[in-house]
Formats: C-alpha cells, sequence, structure tokens
C-alpha cells in the first residue's frame, strides 16, 4: 500500500520489543510447522475437527484453561498473568476457502476444491506461537488473555456464534481486542491499521426474476426474464453512482447470474446473485434499500415479478476504536521498525466477522504484510496461487504478544 503513511517509533507501552522479536523467532518453527499441516488439510465451514484438534495439542502443556465450542469447532483458551491488569482477547480464524489450490507448494492441500488462501492457517500459528511466548512471560503478564480460534470467518459469522456461546463473559469482561490479518501483496513485516472503518459491511443477496417460459423463436408468448436480469444488473450500478455519496461510498456486485437450460428454450426464471458492500451504516442502509427498489421496479416494468432474498449472517462494518488503533501502530512502529508500522489512508472493501466482536468491546484489527519476496505481481488473498513469506509470521508473533503485554496507552 504505497500511499499509506508511515509511523514513526513511539511509547512501546511498557513492552519489551527487542526481548518479544527474540522470543518470537524463537518459536517460528513451531508456528510454521502447524501452519503448514493446518495448510495441507484445511476445512471449510463452522466444523472443522482436524483443525480443532491440532489446536488443543498444539496448547498442550501451557498451564492454560482450554474449552471447546458446542455448536461449532471453536477453541477458547485463557491464560491468567500474575500481575493485575485487563482481560485481553486475542483472535485467530481458522476456516479455508471451497476453492482449488495452484501454488505448487510442497504442503499444499491435499484436500480437493478445498485450500487456505486468506492466510486463516498463518492466524493460527501465529496465535499459537503467541501463546508460548505469553505462558513464558507470565510473571510479568498483566492481567488475562483469552485466545480466541473462531471457525466460519468465510461469511458464516463464527464470531458471532463464538459470542452466542459465551465467548465475551465466561472469564469476565474483556477489556481490548485485537486481531491480525495477513495480506500476500503488502510489504513482508509491515504492520497497518488506521482508526475508525477499517472493512466494509457485507450483505449477500439472491435475486430471482420470474417471467414465463416458451419457444426461442417466439419472445413475444413468453416473458424472458434474461434481458429484465441484465437490465437489472446495470440498474445497480447506476443507483450506486447516483444515489450513493461518493465520499461515502458503497459497492454493488452481481457475481452470479444463471437461467435456462438449452438454447432454444426462453427460461422462466433468471437469478442474480451479489453482495452489497458499504463503510459507513447509513451508506449500508441506502445501498439495500437500493437493491430492493431497483429490482421490484425494473422487473415490474417489463412484467415480471422479482424475489429479493437477503443473507442470513451480513456482517456490520469492521470499525477500529481509535485509542486501539493509536496504541497497535506505537506498539508495531517498536517492533517493526520506521516506515514499517503505517497508518492506512482508507478502508478496505473486504469484510470481517472480527466486526461482530469490535461492536462489543473496544479494539481493532491490523494487517501483516506478508508479500514474497522477489515477486513484482504476488498473488492476491482469494487467489488459487496465493502464497506468503513464512518470516513475517515472527512479526505476527511479537505482536499478538504485545498487545497483550502493553499497559494502557497514557
Amino acid at each position: 500500500m504505497a500511499d499509506a503513511t508511515a509511523v514513526s517509533p513511539g511509547a512501546p507501552l511498557g513492552v519489551d520489543v527487542a526481548g518479544l522479536r527474540a522470543e518470537a523467532a524463537a518459536v517460528m518453527g513451531r508456528a510454521v510447522e502447524l501452519r503448514r499441516a493446518v495448510h495441507a488439510e484445511p476445512e471449510v465451514g463452522l466444523v472443522l475437527p482436524r483443525t480443532q484438534e491440532r489446536v488443543v495439542a498444539a496448547l498442550a502443556g501451557l498451564g492454560l484453561a482450554v474449552s471447546v465450542g458446542t455448536r461449532i469447532s471453536s477453541v477458547v483458551a485463557v491464560l491468567e498473568g500474575d500481575r493485575p491488569g485487563p482481560t485481553t482477547l486475542l483472535r485467530a480464524d481458522m476456516d479455508a476457502l471451497a476453492m482449488p489450490e495452484d501454488t505448487g507448494l510442497p504442503f499444499a492441500s491435499r484436500v480437493d476444491g478445498v485450500m487456505h488462501a486468506c492466510g486463516h492457517d498463518a492466524h493460527v500459528g501465529m496465535l499459537v506461537g503467541a501463546a508460548h511466548v505469553l505462558a513464558a512471560r507470565r510473571g510479568v503478564l498483566p492481567g488475562r488473555v483469552v485466545l480466541m480460534f473462531q471457525p466460519g470467518e468465510e461469511g458464516l459469522a463464527g464470531a458471532q456464534v463464538m459470542i452466542e456461546e459465551g465467548l465475551l463473559d465466561r472469564s469476565g469482561p474483556i477489556d481490548r481486542a485485537f486481531a491480525l490479518h495477513i495480506s500476500s501483496v503488502w510489504e513482508s513485516g509491515s504492520i497497518l491499521t488506521r482508526p475508525g472503518a477499517l472493512m466494509a459491511s457485507a450483505d449477500s443477496f439472491r435475486l430471482v426474476i420470474t417471467g414465463r417460459g416458451g419457444h426461442a423463436s417466439m419472445p413475444h408468448d413468453a416473458l424472458d426474464p434474461i434481458p429484465v436480469a441484465c437490465e437489472v444488473v446495470g440498474a445497480f450500478q447506476s443507483m450506486v453512482t447516483r444515489r450513493l455519496p461518493a465520499f461515502d461510498p458503497g459497492v454493488v456486485t452481481v457475481a452470479r447470474v444463471w437461467a435456462g437450460t438449452t438454447s432454444n428454450v426462453i427460461p422462466e426464471e433468471a437469478v442474480l446473485e451479489g453482495t452489497v458492500r458499504a463503510v459507513s451504516e447509513p451508506t449500508r442502509a441506502e445501498a439495500r434499500a437500493g437493491v430492493e427498489r431497483v429490482a421490484h421496479h425494473v422487473a415490474a416494468a417489463h412484467g415480471c415479478q422479482a424475489r429479493l432474498e437477503w443473507t442470513e449472517k451480513p456482517y456490520p462494518v469492521t470499525i477500529n476504536d481509535a485509542g486501539a488503533a493509536d496504541a497497535a501502530l506505537a506498539l508495531a512502529a517498536g517492533l517493526v521498525g520506521a516506515g514499517r508500522a503505517r497508518l492506512m489512508p482508507s478502508p478496505l472493501m473486504g469484510a470481517e466477522d472480527w466486526s461482530y466482536v469490535l461492536a462489543r468491546v473496544p479494539g481493532c484489527m491490523a494487517f501483516l504484510g506478508a508479500a514474497p519476496p522477489g515477486v513484482d505481481h504476488p498473488a492476491p488473498n482469494h487467489s488459487n496461487r496465493m502464497v506468503i513469506d513464512e518470516s513475517a509470521m515472527v512479526a505476527g508473533i511479537a505482536m499478538y504478544a504485545a498487545v497483550a503485554l502493553a499497559g494502557p496507552p497514557s
């Protein structure tokens, strides 16, 4: 991210950053080994038994209170420090994506059609590595650390399920929360975040346009839903540019379109699926209302019916607490050096269910750059060729630990 602003090293909030980096490097081999094992056997959704088993085994012997979810394959581990202080929640998501892998890595996915293409395998390895670092520093650890290993981030709102199962209450009130997310395109070892909106909301929709089927040679005897669906797609884009504020953006994307069974039959239905994204709740509401209005009225103008269904688990805007983001950048500047801790100028239009946690607890998310060295155009997250520079995981392990060890900002 070339236009991000570099952050000068600031007060490390009482954290021995040099010592933390050395300790993170010492557990790096264990973290990479776990990351590769999870990568080779990826699992999707809310039920990840192999991944859960690996996490529980990797935490054994650290003196943590470990529990697992009842509805989903989550893991929660609690570390009690020997000094009074806040309760800090640290999160790693664990699920993969339903897509093929074409990286050629020696530890590439052995599961057809499933790949860790968003770095969640690295998140797991880094948070387990941080657990080892923090357990060794129990004597100077202020308060309590709650480690959250979460399934179902990719569209299934696993964070919300964990909240419903008592994540934020069972260990007493959570005072602050932090999550890292790998990026395969930003400079390896860099850490980026911003106060306020960090990532967009995401509302998925399914729109069915219903007409009347008939012979392809006689469209006047039918009511063809396909050109109506095409018109709706274009009208969505006009709605965005004419109804949503340019400086509070929204994005409407139709990502899937299908209709019909053969070339000489006009089908009865055409189906569109897509997402609505925004970085503020007012624009989110206006965009959703616009999709409803356009879908129904364009269809009605042609005599068709429109049935619009919204996802059951929408993701709100991910909003960083300003104080937490500033504190994270100060820690990052000390950990990764001048120029590699960066203030992002604008949010990303991707979405995160970490937003559910940040709606309840002051905290933030930061991005960890892990672009492979010497690659001009690295494959982005969610690409079938996405790879990361594993050496960046040292900074990630240290950053997780530093947030838990830091005193309150002055």
